[in-house]
């Protein structure tokens, strides 16, 4: 019988994500992917996966899963969040071992002004599910990828990978160093491409603002409430391409995130976008949470990603390594 997670409750907004669904944004169809790319490699990594593989991506509160088949399979939760097998309480960022019958509850994120809004379940040999378009992630605004197109509902059947077991459960590590939301630092932005569009002063005021992530931010965009943002000459411009971390600047003057799941162009004035290394940590943001930003150069945003991508890559290697059976 081959193994798969009954969903009993499926938690707020639990979805399959990948590392991204690439090379279609000319077509309209933005990557999707894990929001906090850094927690989503680091459980991939837990189980011996490829940091790439299909994971489920919790938002606030987690599913309930029960474990269906004949087999055991090996199993991780990154991100801040609470969960038991069988009632007995278990730490995130750890291997452990999941037996045909056990239920999984992933119950909530934590509560407080340093929880992030997601955490991430991988599973050893990932989930059989076929790629839409290259990619397992689930784009639900289109119908496309994941589990039918859709986050999970109550009754589902997750089918599991076949897959060798993985290496024995792992201690804790310093969960600490691994959540980007507890870093206590203005996102990192680079100024543009449509700075032009604001004053000096207009500029100044978006930079020294405190904002607030509205509770109408989702996948698609986050909308910040703060310190208005006046335009020099009206605020509609030629559409143009949006990249993850793009922050428009609409008419009430409000900046919007673009996030995984946006448009692919639009056309209102960017007047910032997130650095790649500080996207991780934005991806954790939650309605309610603040903000503020800090500019950067182009030359100090490439070598801040490019420190943390290498000593992540590094890390990640050593996981994978050993969760190999045997080992």
């Amino acid at each position: 019988m081959a193994n798969g997670f009954d969903v009993l409750t499926p938690g707020v907004y639990t979805t399959l994500q990948d590392a991204g669904r690439f090379g279609f944004e000319d077509r309209g169809v933005p990557p999707s992917g894990a929001m906090d790319e850094m927690s989503f490699a680091i459980a991939n990594a837990l189980v011996g996966n490829t940091e790439a593989m299909g994971a489920l991506e919790f938002t606030l509160t987690g599913a309930t899963l029960r474990l269906a088949g004949s087999a055991p399979c090996r199993f991780a939760v990154t991100g801040d969040m609470h969960m038991t097998l069988d009632d007995v309480v278990l730490p995130p960022y750890c291997r452990h071992s999941m037996q045909p019958g056990s239920t999984l509850r992933v119950i909530r994120a934590r509560s407080g002004a340093r929880s992030g809004a997601r955490g991430y379940l991988a599973v050893a040999g990932g989930f059989a599910v076929a790629p839409v378009m290259g990619s397992q992630s689930t784009l639900a605004r289109a119908a496309l990828g994941g589990f039918n197109g859709r986050p999970l509902q109550k009754g589902d059947w997750l089918p599991l990978a076949a897959t060798r077991h993985a290496g024995p459960p792992t201690d804790s590590l310093p969960v600490q160093q691994l959540m980007p939301q507890r870093e206590r630092r203005p996102i990192r932005v680079v100024v543009g491409p449509q700075q032009t569009h604001f004053s000096q002063a207009g500029l100044a005021s978006f930079l020294a603002g405190e904002y607030r992530v509205s509770g109408e931010s989702d996948r698609m965009g986050y909308r910040l409430s703060g310190p208005p943002v006046p335009h020099l000459q009206g605020f509609n411009i030629v559409s143009d391409a949006i990249s993850r971390g793009s922050i428009q600047i609409p008419g009430n003057g409000q900046p919007i995130i673009a996030m995984n799941d946006r448009q692919t162009t639009g056309g209102y004035p960017k007047i910032a976008t997130v650095i790649r290394a500080d996207l991780a940590r934005l991806g954790q943001q939650k309605p309610g949470d603040s903000l503020r930003f800090e500019q950067v150069s182009v030359e100090k945003a490439e070598s801040l990603w490019i420190g943390r991508h290498q000593h992540l890559q590094r890390w990640l290697a050593e996981l994978r390594a050993a969760a190999q059976p045997g080992e």
